[in-house]
């Protein structure tokens, strides 16, 4: 399913009901997958924190992501711009290990005629027991 399709809210990103396939490519719904991540659950791997964040791209949610960037590299702000869709999420790899993890994947989004892959190598650190994206290497 594409996002890019689905129903918009007033400030132009998708609509997303509880019910629907995750946006993050999981195969559960959003309400079971990352839905309870974005209303603050914390998120028990690295890699379902960087499929939530995905999410948090897909569906506008600013504040998401700055809540779980690690304050370190976090910056001032998060702005996200709903022309810009992302379509498809693959997960290539991830590796956890204590409280340090890390997760390879690929993006696909799409901005009118254009589209493209974001391929990141995401690093999380794990911290009084949540995961936090510290920052990421793309190639």
């Amino acid at each position: 399913m594409s996002f890019g399709q689905a129903a918009s809210r007033r400030d132009g990103f998708p609509l997303v009901a509880a019910a629907d396939p995750c946006p993050c490519g999981s195969g559960d719904r959003f309400d079971g997958c990352c839905r309870p991540i974005l209303h603050g659950d914390p998120a028990p791997t690295a890699e379902r924190l960087m499929r939530s964040r995905y999410t948090a791209f897909v569906v506008g949610d600013a504040r998401h992501l700055a809540a779980s960037w690690h304050p370190r590299t976090r910056p001032e702000s998060v702005d996200l711009d709903p022309r810009l869709r992302w379509t498809r999420l693959e997960i290539v790899a991830a590796e956890e290990a204590r409280d340090r993890g890390t997760v390879e994947f690929r993006a696909h989004w799409r901005e009118g005629r254009d589209q493209g892959t974001l391929h990141e190598r995401s690093r999380f650190v794990r911290h009084a027991g949540r995961w936090w994206y510290l920052d990421g290497d793309v190639g």
